[in-house]
């Protein structure tokens, strides 16, 4: 008998340290799984990328890597199942995405932030002034686009003497088309000239040079960049956004919902990162902060998801457990 419950235990032994160690396999098979987010190449979406790798990497253990393109090949390559993860998703400007999302081709997994704005905007101290920097108000009635017709002398042109000038949007941009429509249906082209800067880092340096400056400027811009979070901007009202008249050149720009989609693979292949990314939600406004604080420090991607998680703690521990959100604190120390 005695030899019999010594086998039996043997037996069961054995058994319970081949599951343990199969089990163990398993957990690191998963672990070595590489996730693949997309890059298409804006700021915002690099900066967002690097805050939920260092969170994937450091609090679940799953290797993590970006791989570059326009958006278009990159969003392909998520219904491909080539990539993983996409931290922003502007779905405004792909026209398959909801249909994508019906058939199950991708997951929307939540919504990274829908408070984003476009359009013309103008300094602040050109509305109200600045004591501070001894700059007094140019346009105090200045509010909506339509008044601008009021302020030509105060937005002069260099080149065109008796007109004002308006910052266009980037030659090729689907933007500039419904811009420079505006632009004549309001009757703007008659006091003021519609200039297109050829590219968008030459047009944020015609706004850092006159913010530098004091001076008065008028142009289009869109959130969140870096330059919205530096420096204090007004966007220039227009009338109520409607998708009938939108594309004639009438009417404000919609805030456009900016997902954080994967593949339909992402929930089986890492469960607890698809948990992570549906309670991953931040702003328009926290994008720009970040994006302007790498801008002042010059600091990496990387540096600048780090200098996010350690100022923003009360708001990235809502996004993962407390055993995760220890190995992150460890991490970032």
């Amino acid at each position: 008998m005695f030899k019999k419950k010594a086998v039996l235990f043997f037996i069961i032994s054995t058994l319970m340290v081949f599951l343990a160690g199969c089990g163990n396999s398993q957990q690191s098979s998963t672990k070595q799984v590489t996730l693949k987010l997309a890059d298409a190449g804006w700021d915002s979406i690099k900066f967002h990328n690097a805050v939920a790798m260092f969170i994937i990497q450091n609090g679940m253990g799953y290797k993590v890597e970006e791989t570059s393109g326009t958006s278009t090949l990159t969003y392909q390559a998520m219904k491909n199942g080539d990539l993983d993860i996409y931290m922003e998703t502007w779905t405004d400007n792909l026209p398959d995405y909801k249909t994508d999302v019906e058939k199950g081709n991708i997951v929307e997994l939540g919504v990274n932030f829908d408070d984003n704005a476009q359009g013309l905007y103008v300094p602040r101290y050109v509305i109200e002034g600045d004591a501070k920097r001894n700059i007094k108000p140019l346009a105090p009635g200045l509010k909506s686009v339509q008044d601008l017709k009021q302020f030509k002398e105060v937005f002069a042109d260099p080149e065109a003497r008796g007109k004002g000038r308006i910052y266009g949007a980037i030659p090729g941009w689907e933007v500039d088309k419904i811009l420079y429509k505006k632009y004549m249906n309001y009757g703007l082209d008659k006091d003021f000239t519609y200039f297109r800067p050829g590219s968008d880092a030459a047009l944020a340096t015609a706004f850092t040079s006159a913010y530098e400056k004091g001076l008065p400027i008028v142009g289009y811009y869109w959130e969140p960049t870096w330059l919205t979070g530096k420096y204090d901007l007004v966007k220039l009202q227009d009338t109520p956004y409607d998708q009938a008249t939108f594309a004639e050149g009438k009417g404000d720009f919609a805030a456009v919902k900016v997902t954080i989609s994967s593949n339909k693979h992402l929930a089986e292949k890492a469960p607890e990162v698809a948990d992570f990314l549906k309670k991953y939600k931040t702003s328009s406004d926290i994008t720009a902060k970040a994006l302007a604080h790498m801008n002042e420090t010059k600091a990496s991607y990387a540096d600048t998801a780090k200098w996010f998680l350690t100022t923003n703690e009360g708001l990235w521990l809502q996004w993962v457990t407390p055993e995760q959100a220890d190995k992150i604190k460890k991490a970032l120390k």
